[in-house]
C-alpha cells in the first residue's frame, strides 16, 4: 500500500523530480478522494435533491426536466459539485502542504490558522446561504408576475442558480480572512482602515453587486453581511496589529 506523500520541512532541498513527484502523489490524492466522495454523493443523490428543492414554493413544485438524459445528468453533476465541496478541506491541505516548505517554521502556524478560519467561514457561508439567501432569492423570483406567467423550474437552470449562490455567500463570508492577511502582510492598517470607512463601505457595496446574483434581493442579503464582516474585520485587525505589528508601514500613509 502507497503511503500518503511526506511534507517537506522549511529548508529541505529537493531535485526537480522529487517535487514533480510529490505534486503527483497530492494530485492523486485529491482526485482520489473527489471519486470517493462522488460515489457517496450519487449513492445519496436524492436526499441531496430533496435538500435543494426545499426552498422551492410548495405551488411551484419539483423541478421539470425537458430531455431523455437530463434526469441522470443533473443528478450526476449535484453528486459532482457536492463532491467537490465536501473535498474542498482536503484539496486545501494538499496544496498547504505542498507550498509550505518555502514558508519558514515561524509563519507556519499563522498559515494553518488562516487556512483554518477560511475553511470555516467558508461553511457558515454556504449554511447563511441555504437558510436564508437562497430560500429569499428564490420567492422573489418566482413570485415576480406570477399571475402573467405559468412558472415551471427546469432542475439544470435552479441547481446551477443554487450553487451560484451558495458559492457567492461563500465568497462573501472570506471578507475577515482577506482583511486580516492584508494587514498581517502591512499592505493595510487599522489606521487606514478607519479613516477610509466610507470608501471601504462603497467598494464593499460594489463588490456586493458585482457577485453572481440576477435579482435586487439576492444582491442585497449578499451585501448587508459585507459591510457587517467588513466592520468586523477592522476590530480585528485590531487585536491583529497589536499581536503582529506590522514589518513595514502600509503604503499611502503617511507617517505625520
Amino acid at each position: 500500500m502507497k503511503r500518503l506523500p511526506r511534507r517537506l520541512s522549511y529548508g529541505e532541498e529537493a531535485t526537480l523530480v522529487e517535487h514533480l513527484e510529490e505534486l503527483r502523489q497530492r494530485i492523486f490524492v485529491c482526485l482520489g478522494a473527489l471519486v470517493l466522495a462522488f460515489v457517496v454523493a450519487f449513492a445519496f443523490h436524492r436526499h441531496i435533491l430533496h435538500l435543494m428543492n426545499k426552498p422551492l414554493p410548495h405551488a411551484v413544485g419539483k423541478p421539470v426536466t425537458f430531455s431523455v438524459a437530463e434526469p441522470f445528468l443533473t443528478s450526476t453533476w449535484v453528486s459532482l459539485y457536492v463532491a467537490f465541496l465536501v473535498c474542498l478541506p482536503i484539496i486545501i491541505w494538499q496544496a498547504w502542504a505542498f507550498f509550505m516548505p518555502a514558508v519558514d517554521d515561524q509563519h507556519v502556524r499563522t498559515m494553518a490558522i488562516f487556512v483554518v478560519g477560511a475553511a470555516v467561514l467558508l461553511l457558515f457561508g454556504v449554511v447563511f446561504g441555504y437558510y436564508l439567501a437562497l430560500p429569499a432569492a428564490v420567492h422573489f423570483l418566482t413570485h415576480y408576475d406570477d399571475k402573467q406567467y405559468h412558472v415551471l423550474i427546469r432542475a439544470r437552470d435552479y441547481y446551477s442558480f443554487a450553487a451560484m449562490v451558495l458559492l457567492a455567500m461563500g465568497i462573501v463570508f472570506e471578507l475577515p480572512m482577506f482583511v486580516l492577511g492584508m494587514v498581517r502582510l502591512g499592505i493595510l492598517s487599522t489606521a487606514r482602515l478607519r479613516r477610509s470607512r466610507r470608501v471601504g463601505y462603497f467598494i464593499v457595496a460594489c463588490v456586493g453587486v458585482a457577485l453572481p446574483g440576477i435579482d435586487p434581493i439576492t444582491t442585497l442579503i449578499e451585501t448587508i453581511p459585507l459591510w457587517i464582516l467588513y466592520e468586523l474585520s477592522i476590530w480585528l485587525s485590531v487585536l491583529v496589529e497589536r499581536r503582529h505589528p506590522a514589518p513595514v508601514e502600509a503604503p499611502g500613509v503617511s507617517s505625520s
